[in-house]
């Protein structure tokens, strides 16, 4: 298993700026829709042929409100999961109470501590260090999120202890199924398994961990995780439900594809659609199941009903893979598999840089991008930097010329010309020449 690492601190200390410096990458950009994010963001760092997991966290404060009642939940949560913490503090302005407060929320913890002074700049703040070890911890590196300072320190020490991380590109493809309490996850799997290999029952959260189970399709071997049901975050009281949350999330961002369970028996509802941002924000292959299709009446119509109300219902992942299933019966059990697949390739699918070129110079003789106080964006060249999921970086003349509505229009003129149903893209925009 990975070494688990997270950050902690108080709000406006740099750890997203630290996160993203480590995965090296925006992951928060890959899905920017209203209400749908991720409670805590993982990633995965790699250094020296080793490799980590790495959690963000929200800010803790001082403050009683619900809001930072939450967070500190949610932070609390990451705590129990990760082996090394990370305190981030503001090496600017000093310590608060805040700080404080967190420190006493780490003292109870027996993990490993790091305390990282953040927004050491310059020599003379390089002074200031020395107050934090009123904290208690002994360990403390100092770090510049924005300038890129400190970062091969603090990776020496985080790794100092991961052995070198084996080949992986053998290992199978691994899709996680996840959806709302009693939506007929575990029963989905138990009926493409065609076993009883999960325990199925009625009662909602019957399912507390999640569960790895390996098996042969068309001859070739997979992974599928079953996991908890998701609750509304208001709705999770028990700690042990809590922790199955965190499993949950964790078995989404280790997954290749997610496979979301709706039920058509109480259709499609609000957290539906947070269960699916997990997934896309994570930048997983999707495949949306609709599940107890049994108890629909007609379904041969019903089915060009339903993908009506998914277009409407999922405007903001119109890509995705829908198939209509009855694990109670095993009716149409058939239909998932080959779209998990399709899913999984389209997510890692390389397009060659010549045919994105010619797709993309189409575009624009079609639609030229519209002009801006008399200046207008040009597109210099195109390609595919990423996959998991597919990443596409535009070289232009000025990247704040781009308006959404155009980016939108690339996007859909990208996937017109090749298939990635299935799949998040990420569009990129870089100003030619910029370092």
């Amino acid at each position: 298993m990975n070494k688990c690492v997270c950050l902690i601190g108080k709000p406006n200390v740099g750890k997203s700026t630290i996160f993203n410096k480590l995965i090296k990458e925006k992951k928060s950009i890959i899905l920017d829709e209203p209400g749908i994010t991720r409670d805590r963001i993982y990633g995965h760092v790699t250094y020296h042929d080793k490799t980590f997991s790495l959690i963000d966290t929200g800010g803790i404060t001082t403050d009683t409100n619900d809001f930072n009642e939450e967070i500190k939940m949610q932070a609390e949560l990451a705590i129990d999961e990760a082996d090394l913490i990370l305190f981030v503090v503001d090496g600017k302005n000093g310590l608060d109470a805040s700080d404080y407060f967190i420190r006493d929320m780490l003292i109870k913890s027996p993990k490993e501590v790091i305390v990282l002074v953040n927004k050491i700049d310059n020599a003379k703040r390089s002074d200031n260090i020395y107050e934090f070890y009123e904290l208690g911890f002994s360990n403390l590196i100092s770090i510049s999120g924005e300038h890129n300072l400190g970062f091969t320190e603090l990776l020496e020490a985080i790794t100092k202890d991961i052995p070198v991380v084996e080949n992986t590109e053998d290992l199978p493809p691994k899709f996680c199924v996840i959806g709302r309490p009693n939506v007929g996850k575990s029963s989905l799997i138990n009926a493409l398994l065609n076993s009883e290999r999960t325990i199925v029952s009625d009662i909602a959260g019957t399912t507390r961990d999640s569960i790895d189970t390996k098996f042969t399709y068309a001859k070739k071997e997979y992974i599928v995780v079953d996991t908890a049901g998701m609750r509304k975050k208001g709705r999770i009281y028990e700690n042990i439900e809590k922790y199955s949350y965190l499993r949950s999330l964790k078995a989404i961002d280790e997954a290749d594809v997610c496979v979301v369970v709706i039920s058509a028996e109480e259709g499609i509802i609000e957290h539906d659609k947070h269960i699916l941002g997990y997934a896309i924000s994570a930048g997983k292959g999707v495949v949306l199941a609709v599940n107890k299709w049994d108890t629909i009446s007609n379904p041969n119509e019903a089915i060009a009903i339903w993908k009506t109300k998914i277009a409407n219902e999922f405007q903001f992942a119109d890509y995705l893979k829908v198939v209509f299933v009855s694990a109670k019966t095993k009716k149409r059990i058939a239909t998932l598999m080959p779209e998990v697949i399709s899913a999984y390739e389209n997510n890692q699918k390389m397009i060659p840089t010549n045919l994105l070129n010619n797709v993309i110079t189409e575009a624009v003789s079609l639609n030229a991008p519209p002009s801006y106080k008399g200046k207008r964006l040009k597109i210099y060249f195109v390609n595919e930097t990423a996959v998991r999921p597919p990443k596409f970086t535009f070289q232009v003349n000025n990247k704040g010329l781009v308006h959404f509505s155009y980016e939108r229009y690339l996007e859909n003129k990208i996937r017109e010309s090749f298939d990635l149903t299935g799949t998040p893209i990420i569009l990129q925009f870089k100003n030619k020449n910029a370092k």
